[in-house]
Parts: structure tokens; C-alpha cells; sequence
């Protein structure tokens, strides 16, 4: 979405954790997203996603010990000079365990504990927590325990209580990583339509390729704190070389036809389906000649 303006750049920046790393977490990071980007980061454990993803709220390097160097712009505010509670009113973060996050007696009361600490009327919360409980599908939830939720259920509603801050840029570090696969589609359905129908910019650092393909524009590499790697689905997927060394692996699609290109049995030159949607118009093809 290149024709809509910048929402977050890294220039230059490097991350050393505490005092006495030898090693940065984050080394020489530039990148830009621009707004309703749905970005997909990819990458081992310890690769930086975490990292990268903590520089857009502002907690690192304000609320983390280490040394930083460079620049983080997000939405127009630097984030070295930005209070991390005023950079929450831009950016939700969701995180991989969302039992970590809870810690009220209540549905309705999880939401409300973000927007009491910026001052929100009672008449504010009330309207909002019925807005975000609608777009995350938990309607009616209001009074429920979340620790009684499914752990879908209590990933989104962490989504929903990020929602609630109304951030124009929705960080999630590996959501799906706790719940069961009816959960994983219902967290990944909801920030597909908040990017979609709400143009909400979405980073989601995150192991399931095939869905990473299907939903995002943006696809960025790490490797041993370095982005290696980046640009659409298509482009990211056709390196096959390089996504094997670093341990990564392609949609099934497109290593179906990076197979089929090996045998000789079709020329791709390279260049992968990486939806269902390609793999059935690039493999009907093939399946039409062999019936002719």
C-alpha cells in the first residue's frame, strides 16, 4: 500500500539488551510501513521480531534497559521522546499468552482498565466496551470471567481491550501460538477485517506462512537481528534458497511448485503461487494440458 503515507520508520536502529551484550538484538534496522500495511514478520525465535515489534510502542528503549541507537517515527512521533502511555493512545499491543494480560474480575472491567488510566468517562467506557466486544465477536461477554473464555476467546479479548485505546497501528507478537485451530482462524479473521474494513495498520510476527501469504502485503525477514529479506508475498516466497537456510518454510503452494519446477515438469522461473487462489488458476494449467 505504497500510495498511502509512512506510519512507522526505523532508521538505522540497533538494540544491545542491558549493559554487557556483545551481541545486538536489533542490528541496523530501516524499514518503512505505510498506513493499513498488513505486515507480516517472519523468523526463528530470537530473530528480534519481539524486539522490533516493542521499538513501535516506545517500550524499547524507554522502559527496557540497553543501548539504543537511531530513530523509530511512529505516526509522526519519535518514540525516544514519546511517553510509552501516550504512544498506547497510537499503538495496541497483543501478545502470544493473552493470560499474561488479564488480571480483572471481568470481561467488561479488562477493557475498561486501559481507558480509566487515560481519563475516560464512565458514559465513554460503557460505549466503548460494547464497540470493541462487537468487532471481536464477544458480544453479550460483558460480565464474564476471562479466565472462564476459550483461549480464542481470551485472545481476543485482549484484542478488544487494545481496540478500546482506539490505536491506529495493531502490533500482535505471535497471537495464535496458545489456541487451538478454531481459535487461530477466529483471532486471524479479526485483524484481517480490522486491516481491511478499518484500514488499521497491522504488524503480526507470526509462524503460520500459509495465512501470512493470504492476508498480508508486506513481508519482512529476520535473522540473528537483521531483516534479510523483504517485499509482497510473491517476492519473499520465490527465494527458496535462502528461506531454507535460515530455517524457514514456504506456503505449501509454493513449495508444491518450486517441486513440480525441480522434476521439470512445469517452468515457474521462480515464481511461486502463494494463495489458493494462484495455485489453482498456475496448477489448472498444468492439469488441462495432462487431460488434453
Amino acid at each position: 500500500m505504497s500510495e498511502s503515507k509512512p506510519i512507522i520508520e526505523f532508521k538505522d536502529v540497533t538494540f544491545w539488551y542491558g549493559q554487557n551484550e556483545t551481541e545486538p538484538a536489533l542490528k541496523n534496522i530501516n524499514l518503512t510501513i505505510h498506513e493499513g500495511d498488513y505486515v507480516a514478520l517472519l523468523g526463528l525465535n530470537g530473530a528480534g521480531k519481539t524486539t522490533l515489534q516493542l521499538c513501535i510502542n516506545g517500550v524499547v528503549p524507554n522502559n527496557i534497559l540497553g543501548n539504543f541507537e537511531g530513530q523509530v517515527i511512529v505516526d509522526g512521533k519519535d518514540t525516544l521522546e514519546t511517553p510509552v502511555r501516550e504512544m498506547a493512545k497510537i499503538v495496541g499491543m497483543v501478545f502470544d499468552n493473552p493470560e499474561f494480560q488479564l488480571s480483572q474480575m471481568s470481561v467488561g472491567e479488562e477493557i475498561a482498565l486501559g481507558m480509566e488510566s487515560l481519563g475516560y468517562s464512565y458514559e465513554e467506557m460503557v460505549e466503548t466496551i460494547d464497540e470493541v466486544l462487537d468487532i471481536v465477536g464477544l458480544q453479550g461477554l460483558t460480565e464474564r470471567s476471562p479466565f472462564g473464555l476459550s483461549g480464542g476467546q481470551q485472545q481476543r479479548l485482549s484484542i478488544a481491550s487494545a481496540l478500546a485505546m482506539r490505536p491506529k497501528i495493531l502490533v500482535m507478537d505471535e497471537p495464535t501460538s496458545n489456541v487451538d485451530p478454531i481459535g487461530k482462524e477466529e483471532i486471524f479473521q479479526v485483524a484481517y477485517e480490522l486491516n481491511r474494513k478499518r484500514n488499521m495498520t497491522v504488524i503480526m510476527a507470526e509462524h503460520e506462512v500459509e495465512v501470512m501469504a493470504q492476508y498480508a502485503n508486506l513481508v519482512v525477514v529476520m535473522h540473528e537481528g537483521e531483516i534479510v529479506l523483504q517485499g509482497t508475498p510473491e517476492e519473499v516466497f520465490s527465494n527458496v534458497d535462502l528461506l531454507k537456510s535460515l530455517g524457514l518454510r514456504m506456503p505449501q503452494v509454493a513449495a508444491f511448485g518450486n517441486e513440480l519446477e525441480k522434476l521439470g515438469i512445469m517452468t515457474l522461473n521462480g515464481h511461486y503461487p502463494v494463495k489458493l487462489s494462484q495455485a489453482v488458476e498456475t496448477y489448472g494449467r498444468l492439469f488441462e494440458k495432462k487431460a488434453g
